[in-house]
């Protein structure tokens, strides 16, 4: 019998790179999925590329805040683990909807464990986030960095970990490994799953590839004064099939005996500059991406990137991908793709 895992949030960006892993690494996966910010297409498209794995993946579109409907999913199956990233995620709409954020990422996930302490299945892999490190005086970041975040969303997430050390502190049985990741860019090297945000995206890359496929006009960089090498913030980018690599080697070290309640980064321990993101893009792409120069947006860190020497010690788990990379699957992606998921190719 494989190991049967429920992923929260599985047709989104990150968990539908987790969730063809799983399946390719002969797990069976269980996607629970509003269809908020993602799109069922990802989930059609992970099967095809599974192969003979594809029949493992099952879908329940869900809202976690929904308990009745989450109680009857774990009656009828039983889990070996959860790993959850179900979540709103935009910093400049949690500024805007405070309530709506907490709501969505704090009731879903006090719902989602209280279901799961019922049901008896107790490991968790949660997906923090970087943005727990706020303005970091010191980087790169360790997991014993100060923390505190400049927003409703970075809150959430804190919120989260701490209720998850708080449940360990309760019940030693339940195994909880907090996973803060870095900036996960590129997608899977088919070009059939990528990044596609609703509406104006959040982070650059996605900007950036929308002005490559004449979507957008250009690209808007804020802040150009900060004091880096060449003024624009700095930050770790990772490939998402590293990221989604390392919930795997997460998910594994949930069967150590000696786990408790840890915290990992994960990223590539490097820091890259937004201007030679933009470089490496247009090296990928042979586009030129127009650039328009802004002033700084309240709540950017002028530079984040985190040691990853803990994961690589203890999850035996290293970023293998570098920039170009990132930025030539994500063109391969963007190429094909458009418009997302919606488009008609």
């Amino acid at each position: 019998m494989s190991s049967s895992i429920l992923v929260t949030g599985g047709a989104g960006y990150i968990g539908s790179h987790i969730v063809l892993q799983l399946l390719l690494g002969g797990y069976k996966a269980v996607v629970v999925d509003n269809l908020d910010n993602s799109s069922e297409i990802a989930l059609k498209r992970i099967k095809d590329l599974a192969g003979e794995n594809g029949p493992n993946l099952t879908f329940n579109k869900i809202d976690l805040r929904d308990k009745p409907a989450l109680e009857k999913l774990f009656a009828s199956e039983k889990f070996d683990a959860v790993i959850h990233f179900a979540g709103l995620k935009a910093v400049g709409e949690s500024v805007e909807k405070p309530l709506m954020y907490y709501n969505n990422n704090l009731i879903g996930t006090i719902t989602l464990l209280e279901v799961m302490a019922a049901h008896g299945c107790k490991k968790l892999a949660f997906s923090s986030s970087a943005t727990v490190y706020g303005w970091p005086k010191v980087v790169p970041c360790t997991e014993e960095s100060p923390v505190s975040a400049m927003n409703p969303y970075g809150r959430t997430k804190l919120f989260i970990e701490e209720i998850c050390r708080d449940l360990h502190l309760s019940d030693s049985s339940w195994k909880i490994i907090l996973l803060r990741y870095f900036n996960p860019v590129g997608s899977h090297p088919s070009g059939s799953l990528g990044e596609d945000p609703r509406g104006i995206p959040n982070n650059l890359m996605p900007f950036v590839q929308q002005v490559a496929v004449g979507r957008r006009p250009a690209l808007t960089v804020f802040g150009t004064d900060y004091g880096t090498k060449d003024g624009t913030g700095v930050r770790d980018f990772i490939h998402v099939v590293d990221l989604a690599d390392g919930y795997i080697a997460a998910l594994n070290k949930l069967s150590d005996p000696s786990v408790g309640c840890e915290v990992y980064n994960l990223g590539t321990g490097k820091g890259t500059s937004v201007l030679e993101m933009v470089a490496a893009f247009e090296k990928a792409s042979g586009k030129k991406i127009p650039l328009v120069k802004a002033s700084r947006r309240p709540g950017d860190a002028e530079i984040l990137y985190g040691s990853t020497e803990k994961a690589e010690r203890e999850l035996n788990w290293k970023a293998k991908y570098g920039i170009e990379e990132m930025c030539r699957d994500q063109w391969n992606w963007a190429s094909k793709n458009p418009y997302g998921y919606d488009s008609t190719n």
